[in-house]
C-alpha cells in the first residue's frame, strides 16, 4: 500500500518534542538529496535528521563500525568480533560474553544497502523503509496500541547492551515488526549523550506503517475508561456483561 504525504499528517497531532525521522535504504545514490558532509556514527545521523536535516550517507560516512556492520556494508573482525573490544569498554565482563553479541544482533545482508537517506517528518519526500519516532510514555501508549488495535498482537521490545542501532535500523526492516526501546539503555548512544533518557524509541517497518497510520486516524486515542467518568463507564460495562 502506497503512502502519500497526507497520510503522515496524523503524526503531527502528537506534537512530538523531537521530530520523527524517515529512513530509506538504497543500492544507488538518491537523486536531489545531498550527501552527508561529515563522518559520524549511525545514531548520530539519526540525531542530525531529528534536528531538521535531509541527507544521504554511504559507507564512507560512518565513524562507528557498528553502524556500517548493521547495514551490511562492512564486516567486523579482530577485537570486535572476538569480544575483546566490548569487554575492554566494560559493556561485558569478558570477551566470551561480548562475542556472543555478534551471533544474534540483526544485520541487513551485504549489497542491500549502499546508501541511507534520512529525512525529518516535515521534509519527507519518500516512503520510508523504517520510520523512527521518539515519544514520551503517553504518546508511545497510543502508537503501540495502534499496532495491536486490529490484530491483538503482543507488544515486544528487543534490544541489546551494545550495537543498539541494529534494533532500530535493521530489526524492524528484516522482521516486519515494530520495535520499541527506552532511551538511555544503549551503551553507545548513552556514551554519546545523544537522546534524553526515559523516552521511547519506536521503530516502524515499511509494511506495517500504512496500516498503523490509518488506524491512528480511526482509533480513539483516549478510550472511555481513561476519561474523567471512566470508572462509571467500566462499572456500566461490567453490569451489561453480567459481571456484577
Amino acid at each position: 500500500m502506497a503512502i502519500n504525504k497526507k497520510d503522515f499528517e496524523i503524526l503531527n497531532d502528537f506534537h512530538f518534542d523531537i521530530e520523527p525521522v524517515g529512513v530509506k535504504y538504497l543500492t544507488r545514490p538518491p537523486e536531489g538529496i545531498k550527501k552527508l558532509s561529515e563522518t559520524i556514527a549511525l545514531c548520530e545521523m539519526l540525531k542530525k535528521a531529528q534536528g531538521g536535516e535531509v541527507f544521504c550517507a554511504d559507507i564512507k560516512s560512518h565513524t562507528c563500525e557498528a553502524g556500517s556492520y548493521v547495514l551490511g556494508q562492512k564486516e567486523i573482525e579482530g577485537p570486535f568480533v572476538s569480544g575483546e573490544y566490548g569487554a575492554g569498554l566494560g559493556v561485558f565482563k569478558d570477551a566470551r560474553a561480548a562475542a556472543r553479541l555478534y551471533h544474534y544482533v540483526p544485520r541487513i545482508a551485504k549489497g542491500v544497502v549502499n546508501y541511507v537517506t534520512f529525512s525529518p517528518l516535515n521534509e519527507l519526500s519518500f516512503e520510508p523503509d523504517v520510520m523512527i519516532l521518539l515519544a514520551n510514555t503517553d504518546q508511545a501508549e497510543i502508537i503501540l496500541r495502534a499496532t495491536s488495535y486490529e490484530t491483538g498482537e503482543m507488544w515486544s521490545s528487543n534490544y541489546s547492551a551494545a550495537i543498539g542501532c541494529s534494533w532500530l535500523f535493521a530489526f524492524p526492516y528484516l522482521t516486519g515488526k515494530t520495535n520499541f526501546v527506552a532511551t538511555g539503555l544503549g551503551f553507545g548512544m548513552r556514551r554519546r549523550k545523544l537522546f534524553p533518557s526515559g523516552m521511547q524509541f519506536i521503530s516502524i517497518p515499511f509494511d506495517t506503517l500504512p496500516s498503523m497510520l490509518r488506524i491512528l486516524r480511526e482509533m480513539p486515542w483516549v478510550p472511555e475508561p481513561f476519561k474523567p467518568d471512566g470508572l462509571a463507564f467500566v462499572k456500566d460495562l461490567r453490569q451489561k456483561l453480567g459481571l456484577e
